[in-house]
């Protein structure tokens, strides 16, 4: 008997878990997941977009547009912000899978974190000045940046006990 070869390889299993964690977001538009990995191929950090611990979902706003602290912009957490503070051991030369690429704000947070490679999956914000920001910070901080091609659906079945 020979062993299964249509199993997930490393990538498509921890981009996967990203794209789980960004299921627990309460934002209407865009969920965002993030899942740190060790150079052992182990999960040291999962997180989200959402707001601080402590800060009803019911109370801050969702909205995009608008007066700015009409938004929720001033007080999201992103996904690779939640993954650093929820990490659980120092997180040098570790890699980071996000779903989407990271603002310049989270860009910063990664490269002061250790964090030296980001697998991303979705780069929709491409050549805006956030985005270049990102990518020059990344650059001169020998952060290595890679987008992983193919799309990785989890398919969740929380009501039928378990994920199928």
């Amino acid at each position: 008997m020979s062993h299964r070869i249509d199993v997930l390889s490393w990538d498509e299993y921890f981009m996967s878990m990203a794209h789980l964690s960004a299921k627990r977001s309460k934002d209407p538009n865009t969920q965002v997941g993030a899942c740190i990995v060790n150079k052992d191929k182990r999960v040291v950090g999962l997180g989200y977009n959402g707001f601080p611990m402590g800060c009803d979902d019911e109370l801050f706003p969702w909205q995009r547009d608008g007066q700015y602290l009409q938004t929720k912009y001033p007080f999201v957490v992103h996904a690779e912000l939640n993954a650093i503070l929820n990490s659980i051991q120092n997180l040098e030369g570790c890699t980071i899978y996000v779903s989407l690429f990271p603002c310049n704000e989270c860009a910063k947070a990664i490269i002061q974190s250790g964090i030296k490679k980001v697998v991303y999956e979705s780069d929709k914000y491409n050549g805006t000045e956030n985005n270049i920001a990102s990518k020059k910070m990344f650059d001169h901080a020998h952060v290595e940046y890679i987008q992983l091609k193919e799309t990785v659906e989890v398919n969740v079945k929380i009501l039928k006990g378990g994920i199928e």
